[in-house]
């Protein structure tokens, strides 16, 4: 029993980092991948859910794949294209995957197989929370049937990427983050200030990509936008936000710094929505509710990468 893989669930938007993201978990043998749940979020939903199905392809992943719900739960948002490419693969043009998405909606499915796998799922969330929010409102008791919950998202000092203070997975959608923050006593968080200290250089990037297989030279086109943006703005160094949340889901042993704090969302605040608010000196006096990941294993995170593009 001690080596059963873990049963594994991603919510995701893809978008160039959840690609790389789904990569390290596609790899990793000792989890069990159940399917993807498809959520918009950097692009519209039949990009994001096309190139689910198209990533699944070219890795050799027969999984199955569940489209989510179009829009955040209550007010409109901004898509992400500009920094993935309208159709949030670069808009490389690929050929579009045999396989379509299954029936069953999303939120079913996490509620479905989160009563399956009752009290082992891994949830790792690496897109905005809509999905998760209309599962927990269709089933209230969903929180305690989840073993673990990871999360990308939040800017834990409100150092943001989308608004000053604002992350763009919560910002996306801030209600749905609130509702999953308010339903879950516990979860793991990996936010986007994490992200900018376990950045890597463009050019070890670009050799990993030259050293790689197939799953590298699909994902080399589909990033080399996105790479473009960012070594534009952000120097030398490459982020991918999903593929450290994934790094810390998948081998969590290579957290080497964690804090635990209360952590809610600003919804209403004129300069601020979406926020993700921490209670940092505990003052409150409200209990923990997020595993906050400080610093993740450099090596390791690199090592998962290298892995899963076949470098």
């Amino acid at each position: 029993m001690t080596n059963e893989r873990i049963p594994l669930l991603i919510d995701t938007d893809p978008g160039v980092d959840d690609a790389l993201a789904l990569l390290m978990a596609f790899h990793d043998p000792r989890h069990a991948l159940l399917g993807l749940t498809i959520t918009a979020g950097n692009v519209g939903l039949a990009h994001t859910v096309a190139n689910a199905l198209k990533l699944c392809e070219v890795a050799g992943v027969d999984v199955s794949v569940y489209a989510g719900c179009p829009v955040p739960l209550v007010h409109a948002a901004e898509d992400a294209a500009y920094v993935h490419g309208n159709d949030g693969f670069g808009d490389t043009g690929y050929t579009p995957a045999a396989r379509a998405p299954e029936a069953e909606h999303a939120a079913l499915a996490i509620i479905r197989l989160a009563k399956a796998h009752e009290g082992r799922l891994l949830l790792v969330m690496l897109g905005p929370l809509t999905n998760l929010a209309l599962a927990v409102r269709l089933d209230p008791d969903l929180p305690r049937r989840i073993g673990r919950l990871v999360v990308m998202g939040g800017a834990v000092t409100g150092q943001g990427n989308t608004s000053i203070p604002a992350e763009f997975n919560i910002a996306f959608d801030p209600e749905a983050a609130e509702v999953v923050f308010r339903a879950f006593p516990r979860f793991e968080l990996a936010d986007w200030e994490a992200v900018l200290r376990h950045g890597f250089p463009h050019r070890d990037f670009e050799a990993w990509l030259a050293a790689g297989d197939g799953r590298a030279r699909f994902y080399d086109g589909i990033s080399r936008f996105t790479r473009a943006w960012s070594a534009g703005r952000r120097g030398e160094h490459w982020h991918s936000a999903d593929a450290l949340a994934m790094a810390a889901a998948l081998q969590p042993d290579g957290v080497r710094r964690a804090e635990d704090r209360y952590l809610a969302v600003e919804l209403e605040g004129r300069l601020s929505r979406g926020a993700t608010v921490v209670d940092w000196q505990q003052r409150s006096g409200r209990p923990a509710n997020a595993r906050i990941v400080m610093d993740y294993d450099q090596a390791r995170f690199e090592a998962q990468i290298r892995a899963a593009l076949g470098a």
